[in-house]
């Protein structure tokens, strides 16, 4: 007997592969209402300890003195790893649909996009492509920047406001515009400092 089941390309489906895309929609529910909980309820609370806790909870791996500011967003935090002494600006998005690795000392100004999940454009369904996002000890992304998936940015390199990132930053290179290109080499070698401390109530 054959499946009743489509795809939402109108082709039909086993029952084995029917089944498995039920699992992941039913998965998506959840991640959904997880995201969901984090952005509106965890995120409005002006406490770093109770936020952190939860993120914590939800599978955050969140080094010790790291914090995100309000109204941060996730998507599936479990695949999130943020090292030791980084501190994350307000309204931030997070992609953890795959690995998303943020080192130590790192910071993120506000609203900043992080994304390691886009749409394949050149795929008959439309489908996505998911890729490691990685971000290096004592880098500085500014405010409104966007990381595309993929990118690996290197040890202490600076993101100027409002770039958009594409390819692979080069350690202390300071890189803006759109697509991000280099502008010049931070003249620093010794890379030791720590942040100041995060906002209160914030």
């Amino acid at each position: 007997m054959s499946s009743p089941f489509r795809d939402r390309m109108g082709k039909p489906l086993g029952w084995s592969l029917a089944i498995r895309k039920m699992r992941v929609r039913v998965w998506s529910y959840l991640l959904e209402f997880v995201t969901g909980f984090l952005w509106y309820v965890v995120g409005s609370v002006p406490s770093h300890t109770i936020r952190n806790f939860f993120y914590k909870t939800a599978g955050v791996r969140l080094g010790k003195g790291s914090t995100l500011h309000m109204f941060c967003r996730m998507y599936d935090p479990t695949h999130i790893s943020i090292g030791n002494g980084t501190i994350i600006g307000d309204q931030v998005v997070l992609d953890g649909r795959s690995a998303l690795r943020i080192g130590n000392h790192v910071d993120i100004a506000s609203r900043v996009m992080i994304f390691n999940s886009e749409h394949d454009v050149h795929a008959d369904d439309f489908g996505p492509i998911e890729a490691e996002v990685v971000i290096d000890d004592y880098v500085f992304i500014g405010p409104n920047a966007i990381i595309l998936p993929g990118v690996h940015i290197g040890k202490g390199a600076v993101v100027g406001a409002g770039a958009v990132v594409t390819k692979d930053i080069a350690p202390l290179s300071i890189v803006g515009g759109v697509p991000a290109k280099e502008i010049m080499k931070r003249k620093t070698r010794e890379l030791a400092y720590r942040l100041g401390r995060h906002r209160l109530f914030q």
